[in-house]
């Protein structure tokens, strides 16, 4: 149950960056990233699951946090190898691993673009 810091990869686009948190393992959560001005996000989450979710939270105060949507308002709570896009945008953005198991070993990647 430990707070997972991410790390910043640069893109091509000078206007966007992937932010990736790894290893989730069982109750870990992610360092919030703060870029509120990229307002365009998808999320891939790849690894052992061994039975776990990944809930993707969002919070204009850093406070108090709510699990984010995809685009068909489906809440993104994430338990199989996919990519979805994020429709709110928010201050603040985390990975929360729910459940899961010793085997849980995830990676979360987030593309962060900014829209002009």
């Amino acid at each position: 149950m430990a707070e997972i810091l991410h790390t910043r990869t640069a893109t091509r686009n000078t206007r966007a960056f992937v932010a990736t948190w790894a290893p989730l393992a069982q109750g870990d959560t992610g360092e919030a990233v703060g870029f509120s001005q990229y307002s365009d996000k998808s999320v891939q989450v790849a690894g052992t699951f061994g039975g776990a979710s990944v809930r993707v939270e969002g919070s204009n105060n850093g406070v108090d946090w709510a699990v984010l949507t995809d685009p068909q308002g489906n809440d993104l709570v994430i338990s199989s190898a996919k990519i979805e896009m994020v429709t709110e945008a928010t201050a603040h953005v985390r990975p929360v691993v729910v459940g899961g198991s010793g085997t849980t070993e995830l990676s979360v990647s987030m593309l962060l673009k900014e829209v002009r």
